[in-house]
């Protein structure tokens, strides 16, 4: 559940992007290719990582049980 100041914080957010004037980024230019490429495969890559942690975490905390009862109506288990 979302406390209620972080929902009035999404509330404000509107508020204070129209606060800021047009010409708030002037001198900035689009993005170069190789630039945006390279955004792009470290964003993959960063993504990949988590990922595989994550698998990584979740297998090692799973332990299949070793007590020898068998369970029904739950596939995988015995």
């Amino acid at each position: 559940m979302v406390p209620p100041g972080h929902i009035l914080l999404l509330f404000l957010l509107p508020v204070a992007g129209a606060q800021t004037t047009a010409g708030a980024c002037a001198g900035c230019g689009p993005l170069s290719l190789p630039l945006l490429a390279g955004l792009v495969a470290a964003d993959a890559v960063i993504s990949l990582l988590i990922v595989g942690a994550v698998f990584l975490c979740a297998r090692l905390g799973h332990r299949p049980t070793q007590d020898g009862r068998v369970y029904i109506n739950m596939p995988g288990r015995g």
